[in-house]
């Protein structure tokens, strides 16, 4: 297995980014067409990823405004990263008006970390898009899982 690591400084605050990591609303406006989140240790993480990819797990860890952690994998019968199997964590560090997201993404099969490399530095991308007042556009078209 083998981790992912990103990270990406987004000019909001850890409070705003936060927001777009727990609750469901805002959270589709960077990642998803549909979501379930129940943003409490055992509660749901269920998102369907462009329309197409239903991701779940459910959060270890929620710590306003600094971390969320919670297992991830798809809901596809057959995938090779069942529903729960992996883990991602977020970390907000304050950097003066800024924010550094630092995300892993750990106990991935050696052979998806490309692809999830590709879909996470797409996402980062529209997650600072939105954070810093931009509008991303519907999730339409997520890179390959």
């Amino acid at each position: 297995m083998a981790d992912l690591v990103r990270e990406i400084v987004v000019e909001a605050s850890p409070a705003t980014i936060f927001g777009f990591l727990t609750d469901p609303v805002k959270h589709l406006e960077w990642l998803g067409t549909k979501a379930d989140l129940d943003p409490v240790p055992g509660g749901i993480y269920r998102v369907l990823v462009g329309g197409v990819h239903p991701s779940v797990g459910e959060f270890i860890e929620v710590v306003p405004d600094r971390r969320v952690v919670f297992t991830f994998g798809w809901d596809e019968p057959g995938h090779p990263i069942p529903a729960g199997s992996t883990t991602v964590e977020f970390t907000l560090t304050p950097e003066g008006d800024k924010t550094r997201v630092r995300l892993v993404h750990s106990g991935l099969p050696a052979d998806a970390v490309s692809d999830h490399t590709g879909g996470w530095d797409h996402y980062l991308g529209r997650l600072d898009t939105v954070a810093t007042g931009g509008v991303a556009g519907p999730d339409l078209a997520p890179p390959s899982t």
